[in-house]
């Protein structure tokens, strides 16, 4: 399997297989392909992290990066990454923790020294992510005193996130309207979405 750097021919296949890997997951159908789409027009946008993993020819994983914002300043040591995507078919056979172990050491070679990430801490937990408000950092929205166990952080330079706490955020592109994400949806084969669900998020 080949792991390289996304290309701009990719977008589109690259957008496709994010839908394919979210839909229906976390709500009906999923807004994570217009993230993606929406991530590469920031100025947050980090394309040399943007990475794919390619089995005979076809894309069938990608990880995406952003800098993150501490008052309304967008940060140039701490990033964040996601949406991260597997192909349904591909799930379960490593692909991404290969990305996101390759990527990290990518992202410590440029100079980086910390990320941020919203996510499941029993899964992200092994890569060394902790809960970010041990080291005093917080996610915007979130009240101080809640430790959101979601919301996770890995230093790449050790000290380096204690040494800046403070409330953070990500980029406005991972908000979207359903009005956007509806007008978004028709470049894409026409799928049906399921029922909503208590448990959705």
């Amino acid at each position: 399997m080949l792991f390289r750097l996304e290309h701009p021919s990719d977008y589109w296949e690259n957008e496709n297989l994010t839908r394919e890997a979210f839909w229906d997951v976390y709500k009906p159908g999923c807004n994570e392909h217009l993230v993606l789409h929406n991530l590469r027009n920031s100025q947050a946008f980090l394309p040399q992290l943007s990475y794919v993993a390619v089995e005979k020819g076809s894309l069938v994983g990608n990880i995406v990066y952003a800098k993150l914002f501490r008052d309304g300043i967008i940060c140039e040591d701490i990033i964040g990454f996601g949406p991260i995507s597997v192909h349904p078919e591909w799930q379960g056979q490593g692909i991404g923790s290969k990305l996101i172990t390759k990527t990290l050491e990518k992202a410590k070679e440029l100079g980086y020294k910390a990320v941020l990430i919203t996510g499941n801490p029993d899964y992200y937990s092994r890569f060394g992510f902790d809960s970010a408000s041990k080291f005093g950092v917080h996610l915007k929205g979130i009240p101080l005193e809640d430790e959101a166990a979601f919301f996770m952080a890995i230093e790449l330079e050790k000290g380096f996130l204690s040494a800046h706490p403070g409330v953070y955020e990500f980029d406005a592109a991972y908000e979207s309207t359903d009005a956007e994400l509806e007008a978004f949806d028709r470049q894409f084969p026409a799928k049906e979405k399921r029922k909503p669900l208590p448990s959705d998020l």
